[in-house]
């Protein structure tokens, strides 16, 4: 393995590993091959099988990652291209990924299972392409900025760049943010709130932004129009290229893109809320403000996601850098696992309530809580701190 800093300094022995991320997009590259080869008709649901469940497995058996790069290899670490190249590489793979798919929804040898079945696996790398977007969004270099929103493209989600780095890390963990779940807020519930209440909230923030620098909404330099505009041209060339019957195709996996983000943005702060100032001003974002989970696996297929503590502390900080810490609370098992557990409100509950409850030694008022829901659900709470 390669060295990082000085010699005898850390060495990062995940380094390689970071190549695996790119299965994820590849998942959308593999199912003809795999379907003509071994004749089964399930692999094309591959997307969601390896999500759903390989993973979920997987993370049970390997278990935790454990390993925290060092302070003073941070800045070696952070420099080294290689890591970057692994995310960067996400984006070819993922459009070459749905141009195969566009070719096979437009022709008749599929039926409208495994069509579906293909739509459900691109649209999970849509939504993961959204986290390597997410990754690149991040970044003050420009070139990193204009692949962050080609690769929100496929999922029609452009306004998530404006939305994320200046909406939802400003006010994470707090009632303003939509994409903060609050405490006894369903999935089903949270997803409408976080989608419309993310849509708008970018609007405002880019439409105010421009207005500082003296510019209209139609300004070039308007960021989301210029992500919508790459997902216009995405999406024109391909029904160009392969006629309008692949337009359903492509607004569906675009929907399980988004809505894969969403689910993963409900379990990320769960009940959690920052601390006021003593002028009534939230406090600075801290590691207790996001769920944590150190699962070596996705942590590999998610580019360090689950550390997501140390990421909205330190929003500056590359993947491969994230550090996991006692002080962040921690979600028993990995994002997969806690997708599963979302799509199913009562199983959730029982899960999470308490470890929300817990993290605040049982006093409420310290949490996100939804309004207006029924105090015998409240008072339950409190009993399971």
């Amino acid at each position: 393995m390669q060295t990082v800093g000085k010699p005898g300094g850390f060495r990062d022995p995940k380094r390689y590993l970071w190549a695996l991320g790119l299965i994820a997009p590849a998942c959308a590259l593999l199912p003809s091959q795999l379907v003509y080869r071994t004749g089964a008709e399930v692999f094309w649901w591959i997307g969601p099988v390896i999500v759903l469940i390989a993973i979920p497995v997987l993370d049970w058996i390997v278990g935790e990652d454990g390993n925290n790069p060092r302070d003073e290899d941070y800045e070696a670490l952070s420099a080294d291209k290689y890591y970057r190249w692994c995310t960067y590489l996400f984006l070819p793979i993922q459009l070459i990924g749905l141009t195969i798919a566009c070719f096979m929804w437009a022709g008749s040898d599929l039926d409208l299972v495994d069509k579906l079945g293909l739509a459900a696996t691109v649209g999970f790398v849509s939504g993961i392409g959204i986290n390597a977007a997410h990754e690149l969004g991040h970044r003050v270099e420009r070139a990193e900025k204009l692949l962050s929103k080609i690769a929100l493209a496929q999922s029609a989600y452009g306004h998530f760049f404006v939305e994320h780095n200046r909406g939802h890390h400003a006010r994470v963990a707090t009632p303003e943010d939509p994409a903060s779940a609050r405490l006894g807020e369903s999935l089903w519930e949270f997803l409408p709130r976080s989608v419309f209440g993310g849509f708008r909230s970018a609007l405002e923030l880019e439409r105010a932004r421009l207005a500082r620098q003296g510019r209209g909404w139609w300004s070039p330099r308007n960021n989301i129009l210029q992500a919508w505009a790459m997902t216009v041209v995405l999406f024109g060339s391909l029904l160009v290229a392969f006629g309008l019957e692949i337009l359903p195709w492509l607004i569906l996996q675009a929907a399980i893109g988004a809505a894969l983000l969403e689910t993963v943005n409900y379990v990320e702060h769960y009940g959690l809320l920052r601390a006021r100032k003593p002028n009534g001003r939230w406090e600075r974002c801290s590691p207790r403000d996001s769920w944590n989970s150190d699962r070596l696996v996705t942590n590999i297929f998610l580019f360090h996601l689950q550390r997501h503590s140390d990421h909205h502390a330190n929003p500056g900080r590359r993947y491969q850098t994230l550090r996991s810490t006692s002080e962040a609370p921690q979600l028993p098992a990995g994002y997969a696992t806690m997708i599963l557990l979302a799509a199913i409100p009562p199983l959730w509950r029982v899960v999470m309530d308490p470890k929300v409850a817990a993290h605040y030694g049982g006093d409420l008022s310290l949490a996100n809580v939804a309004p207006r829901k029924p105090r015998r659900l409240l008072a339950r709470y409190r009993a399971a701190a």
